[in-house]
């Protein structure tokens, strides 16, 4: 489907086709290769295009004229921010460089995770490639280098409002790649060490900045994009758990399929509420619990309603907006990803320092606190379908609290299941509340008087999809017992892979191999309350959708692909 946002998410890129190195050129970066480079340790290797290299060579040739006459030029021959009017001679323009990252050793909090920083690092690397930026091949490579033996730069979370870019996060970066002092650490091989010895390790000299190179690699959005990534690929994949899980609650809800039927969304054609309605009809096609029924035929017992209740029937006018809005999220960050973020950007033919802003986050700031909203919104209809489930008024015939044996006299089912559910989804919600509005207007002598706390918002997301991920296996086991047993009141047997459809069956089956629970004809999921600690079995289940490549995500990667192939 052709749309604004058609070059969103392509399932596989030019660069990492083979599997075997992302390449970095400046452009094409996709958030795959990000998550490749980040979470999988894939290699890295700058482009070899001569048009590329020599775009890089002549913005630096470029700088060191300028150094050499005397010219003007923010951060190279001027101090910063409010400072800029002050001169800084010739011979202190490297000085300067070398200065700036130790004085913005200035961050606080807990470490980025390692994942996130090899993120900021990709892309610092990309954004210099685009040859905008004044720097030596040298402190690229000093990048790259770092990135494949896999010596990571210690990062603390906070200290980037994200108007000039991250200039703290990245001063630590700099400041470890280049072994500026021993305060900055790594972690190299699972030990944290200072920078000195990790250039020895690597064999590696100290590197000393030249004019404009300190400024070049902190003066960007490169750690707050890295870490969007990151989240925009994990919310990503609870949107398509989440959409998996609504089709095993529908078929234990017994919902009706005619609220998908292609007639009301071609008459309501937005493009995420077309994608839900035919991906709700393809993961229910087969199934023996749903109803597969419209029109005079509708089959239903004396006293259910005619139609379903809105949770069920507006499923693709309630989720259609939150597909839309993660994925232009998703292409907004790949833009940012493949961007010059820093100041001043050198157009080496024209002969001209440009200053400018865009290091500004904005995009990353307004998406972090977007794709929040959409997490909670998310989550609050996930609350909505456990509601019913447990309620006999409005499940159509499950036992209430989804009890499993029904002779026992003391079992409750899933009474305190739900009690965490709800104690978890006002936490998502609550992180939906925005950031990015709420910046400091005096920051830097009024010189940064518009932020937008884009790594802020970022941290927080992280946060927020922790959280996500602990509500998605609470929601993950109450679908697998209320299906075994819809499964068993339709069947008179608890084995739900006999009657769920072939497409929301392996979720089902994903969820009872990771809690280690077979599928069993005589006991459904839960049986009596005490053969099972489910904090455990939730414990096993977030451990498992936090894994790259673990069984939920296996089961709902054709969900995920249909979404990424339906937006390209």
């Amino acid at each position: 489907m052709e749309t604004a946002n058609s070059r969103v998410l392509p399932v596989h890129s030019e660069s990492s086709e083979d599997l075997r190195a992302v390449v970095i050129r400046g452009e094409g970066l996709s958030l795959q290769d990000i998550l490749l480079v980040a979470r999988g340790g894939l290699p890295v290797q700058l482009s070899e295009d001569e048009d590329c290299l020599q775009k890089v060579a002549d913005s630096r040739a470029f700088i060191e004229r300028a150094v050499e006459m005397g010219e003007a030029i923010y951060g190279v021959t001027t101090l910063f921010g409010g400072m800029a009017n002050v001169a800084v001679p010739r011979e202190a323009a490297a000085a300067l460089q070398n200065n700036l990252p130790l004085s913005h050793k200035t961050g606080t909090g807990a470490y980025l995770s390692d994942q996130d920083v090899r993120a900021a690092m990709l892309l610092r690397a990309n954004a210099l490639m685009r040859g905008a930026s004044g720097v030596r091949m040298e402190l690229i490579r000093r990048l790259c280098v770092f990135l494949n033996a896999k010596v990571t730069p210690r990062v603390h979370c906070h200290g980037s409002i994200g108007a000039s870019g991250d200039l703290v996060p990245l001063a630590y970066i700099a400041g470890s790649i280049c072994g500026l002092a021993p305060s900055f650490k790594v972690n190299y091989d699972g030990e944290e060490v200072d920078s000195l010895t990790a250039l020895e390790r690597l064999e590696l000299p100290r590197l000393r900045l030249e004019a404009k190179e300190a400024l070049a690699i902190m003066n960007g959005t490169s750690v707050m994009s890295g870490m969007a990534a990151t989240c925009a690929a994990d919310g990503l994949q609870m949107l398509a758990t989440a959409i998996a899980t609504h089709a095993l609650f529908a078929q234990a809800l017994r919902a009706s399929e005619e609220s998908f039927q292609p007639f009301i969304h071609l008459h309501k054609p937005h493009a995420g509420q077309m994608w839900v309605a035919a991906q709700m009809l393809a993961l229910l096609k087969g199934s023996r619990l749903s109803r597969a029924d419209a029109g005079s035929k509708r089959d239903r017992s004396p006293g259910e309603l005619i139609q379903d209740r809105y949770s069920l029937r507006c499923l693709p006018q309630y989720l259609g907006p939150i597909v839309d809005g993660m994925m232009t999220i998703a292409g907004q960050i790949e833009v940012e990803a493949n961007s010059a973020t820093d100041n001043p950007l050198i157009d080496a033919d024209a002969g001209i320092a440009y200053h400018c802003g865009n290091f500004l986050g904005q995009y990353i700031g307004v998406g972090m606190d977007q794709l929040r909203y959409h997490l909670g919104m998310m989550a609050k209809h996930l609350d909505v379908q456990i509601a019913l489930l447990v309620a006999p008024e409005f499940n159509n015939g499950l036992p209430a609290s989804l009890r499993g044996n029904p002779q026992s006299a003391i079992n409750t089912g899933l009474k305190a299941l739900q009690l965490t559910a709800n104690s978890l989804m006002p936490r998502i919600s609550y992180f939906g509340q925005s950031i990015a509005d709420r910046f400091p207007t005096h920051a830097e002598q009024f010189n940064q008087n518009i932020n937008s706390q884009g790594l802020g918002s970022a941290v927080l997301t992280r946060e927020s999809l922790d959280t996500c991920h602990q509500y998605m296996a609470v929601s993950l086991i109450f679908a697998a017992q209320a299906v075994d047993l819809r499964t068993f009141q339709r069947f008179q047997h608890y084995d739900a892979r006999e009657t769920l459809s072939d497409t929301t069956r392996p979720l089902y089956e994903a969820v009872k191999r990771v809690v280690g629970v077979a599928p069993d004809r005589e006991r459904p999921y839960i049986w009596d309350d005490a053969d099972q600690a489910l904090d455990e079995h939730i414990a096993a289940l977030v451990k498992d959708i936090q894994t790259p490549g673990g069984e939920i995500s296996q089961a709902v990667d054709p969900v995920q692909s249909s979404l990424f192939a339906y937006y390209a």
